[in-house]
């Protein structure tokens, strides 16, 4: 299978060597040509073969709209396009009509595994039509980790539904980092804990709270044991407040979350050691920039 995928970022680059890793021809465009196959978009339509599938791996908002429409131009009845992106799913529904005025199916594919994919594997939610899932599925396969597919791939449902699931995914990230990274300041404010590092450490293995995001805790204290490279300056990419936003559109309770999100926002006039450890935590899966403390 040969497909096509634009956006050769920190995810998008790992995807193209996991999927190449796993037998799936992969032609990747990118502005940057230093990591780029093909010199243009119209380079990299010609190159895959037809009916083309195109992933899109850019960030979410104006640039996918753009990406998009441009493809709806371009490629031809019978082609498919995966939004593998951050888009909010309300946007999803506008796309895949977009498209389908030339008979170009549409698929939305929620991703979750950061930078640690390509070795881990991906963890996917679709929405789409079911014959249009089933034809990508090699694809699907390829990026998700080894084992069970029920383990680490669903078809959500409809359009849409992929990246509605993942936002509520990213919700729920927001939550466990938080409580985590507070556990982590009570435990440096008391002067009888003398091994934060080691207790954390501790917990990897037989409790309750075990989890790869503990895991990556562990690692961030032993590369910086009190945080001193990270500054409490907590970005949100968006699912966090689309989260909120869906909470009160169906008058779901969520306090953990909704506090988690306004916790980056009260990171921005702090300098908390929780909201260190957010930074950090986020820096661990998904390589985002941390600020340096502030002087």
């Amino acid at each position: 299978m040969h497909i096509g995928l634009i956006g050769l970022g920190k995810m998008g680059h790992n995807m193209r060597e996991r999927l190449r890793s796993k037998g799936i021809e992969v032609s990747g465009y990118d502005r940057n040509p230093d990591v780029s196959d093909v010199a243009s978009l119209d380079e990299l339509i010609a190159t895959i073969p037809t009916p083309r599938v195109v992933w899109v791996m850019v960030p979410a908002g104006k640039i996918t709209d753009q990406v998009i429409a441009e493809l709806g131009e371009k490629l031809s009845e019978g082609d498919l396009v995966i939004d593998g992106g951050n888009t909010k799913f309300s946007t999803d529904q506008e796309h895949s009509e977009q498209l389908s005025l030339k008979g170009i199916a549409f698929v939305d594919c929620g991703v979750s595994g950061g930078v640690w994919g390509l070795e881990n594997g991906y963890g996917l939610m679709v929405g789409g039509a079911a014959d249009d899932v089933e034809r990508v599925m090699p694809v699907f396969d390829a990026l998700r980790p080894e084992g069970d597919r029920e383990e680490s791939f669903v078809h959500v449902g409809d359009t849409g539904a992929g990246h509605y699931a993942k936002m509520v995914h990213n919700g729920i990230e927001y939550g466990l980092m938080q409580a985590y990274a507070e556990g982590y300041e009570l435990l440096e404010a008391k002067d009888i804990i003398k091994d934060v590092h080691g207790t954390f450490r501790a917990w990897q293995k037989g409790t309750v709270v075990r989890s790869w995001l503990l895991d990556l805790l562990v690692k961030a204290l032993e590369e910086d044991p009190k945080l001193t490279q990270v500054g409490a300056y907590v970005e949100d990419s968006g699912e966090g407040r689309w989260t909120v936003e869906q909470a009160i559109a169906n008058e779901v309770a969520a306090p953990a979350i909704t506090a988690a999100l306004f916790a980056r926002f009260s990171s921005r006039q702090e300098d908390a050691p929780s909201l260190k450890m957010v930074a950090a935590l986020r820096n661990q899966f998904g390589g985002h920039a941390v600020r340096p403390p502030r002087k």
